[in-house]
């Protein structure tokens, strides 16, 4: 397999920093590293290094969720102010606990508040959302929602009586056999711990940790990609750790991977699907991404053979490392045809462009869609958040690929971007690139 050769020359070629990759294959584990977590120190990656998962946390708070809903605590399908009485959004939408699981909720979602790092930070944030932003009816569409998941940390918070931190190492990291993790940053100290990477030249991102009041929906946890092989087998044995605990029951396992809601969109690297608390897709697996500032990682699970693969990076081009090796790794291995991904049609269909044309507003950004050319001319205008994060003011072409579905003409990184557009009467209501965003 020559994963070590394989993981070198795929950073060396998208200008990764440091990455690591875990690969479970016919019941054995692989694993390998290159690269330095650090540029500024040159500390060597190794597949004991640690990196922030992003939003792969998420399951993780899926499941700890799933866990109360097996003991009688939490019903799916109950409001959440049953169990949070001061959660409140905007025109005093009623919200449940499954739509906070499959992203349906509807209120707006990147709320990223600093409440600050004690252990009320939680609480603190069900205070600032409250009358969060209304984006659509909740359950009427798949928008993916940071918040949501904020509040789904705050419940098993309340009910475990303890903070979300502890409820993860209680109730998975401890029955899992998990050792390399750490949530806070005094405890990422205590390993070989990732720093992320930004810009052209690829320097140290110099704010190390987000926001603990957003740790549940992906903030601060941080793992070797080995951790994350071990999670995705507990699903595979259903629900079982490696030393025989019971985690989850099957019908939990079962529960979470099947579609609540279908994600508007072109497959591939994308998911077709949303469970509670995975990403479907539609070729045969299920797991989820995570990306932090200058941070990425990909987690896939394919239950028919029984692999199971992670892979973090912390800078560079990552979508160059899944499509030269992730997704060659998992064809290699499992035999899946995974589909490809959207390119622009040699001859686009000429389309009417004037239903997509306008303003669409989000929390972290605008996108101004103006036609150009036969073309949509798609600005992004980053808000505060994102130009903290590197992001500038951009203008991307997009050529019509299906439905309501366009594809970038240009490709970054080898992957041409895409965004579809929800109707509402002929008249696009919301742009759609795993956030609905509304017509302003």
């Amino acid at each position: 397999m020559k994963l070590t050769e394989r993981l070198a020359e795929a950073a060396r070629a998208h200008g990764v920093p440091g990455a690591a990759i875990a690969l479970y294959v016919d019941g054995e584990l692989h694993e390998a590293a290159t690269g330095v977590v650090n540029r500024d120190t040159g500390v060597e990656t190794t597949t004991d290094s640690l990196f922030q998962v992003g939003s792969t946390t998420k399951v993780w708070t899926a499941a700890l969720v799933m866990q109360l809903v097996e003991e009688g605590l939490v019903e799916l399908d109950r409001p959440v102010t049953d169990y949070l009485p001061e959660f409140a959004v905007a025109d005093g939408a009623v919200v449940t606990v499954r739509q906070l699981l499959s992203h349906t909720g509807g209120f707006d979602g990147d709320l990223f508040e600093d409440t600050g790092r004690g252990d009320d930070c939680l609480d603190r944030y069900m205070e600032y959302l409250r009358g969060a932003g209304h984006v659509h009816a909740p359950g009427a569409l798949f928008s993916y929602c940071n918040a949501g998941y904020c509040v789904l940390g705050a419940l098993v918070a309340r009910l475990r009586g303890t903070t979300w931190e502890q409820a993860v190492r209680d109730h998975l990291y401890t029955p899992l056999g998990v050792t390399h993790a750490a949530l806070l940053g005094e405890e990422a100290v205590l390993f070989r711990t990732a720093a992320g990477h930004l810009g052209p030249d690829q320097t140290v991102h110099r704010q190390w940790q987000m926001p603990r009041s957003n740790a549940a929906a992906g903030s601060t946890m941080c793992l070797t990609p080995r951790e994350l092989v071990r999670f995705g087998r507990m699903f595979l044995a259903g629900g079982l750790s490696e030393s025989g605990d019971r985690v989850l029951s099957e019908e939990t396992v079962a529960a979470m991977r099947e579609p609540q809601v279908s994600v508007p969109g072109v497959s591939g690297l994308l998911a077709s699907a949303w469970g509670l608390g995975f990403e479907l897709f539609d070729w045969g697996a299920y797991g989820h991404d995570g990306g932090t500032i200058g941070q990425s990682t990909f987690w896939r699970i394919m239950p028919e053979s029984g692999v199971v693969i992670a892979m973090s990076v912390n800078g560079g081009g990552f979508a160059g490392l899944i499509t030269d090796l992730a997704l060659p790794l998992i064809r290699e291995t499992t035999g899946l045809d995974i589909p490809g991904l959207a390119v622009p049609p040699e001859s686009p269909q000429p389309v009417d462009l004037t239903p997509y044309t306008g303003v669409y507003e989000g929390t972290t950004a605008a996108w101004e869609v103006a036609e150009q050319d036969g073309r949509l001319a798609i600005t992004m205008v980053p808000g505060e958040f994102m130009r903290s994060a590197g992001a500038t003011r951009s203008t991307t072409a997009y050529v019509h690929h299906s439905g309501d579905s366009f594809v970038a003409v240009e490709a970054e990184q080898g992957i041409h971007d895409t965004v579809t557009f929800v109707m509402r009467d002929g008249v696009a209501a919301y742009l759609h690139n795993s956030r609905a965003v509304p017509r302003a």
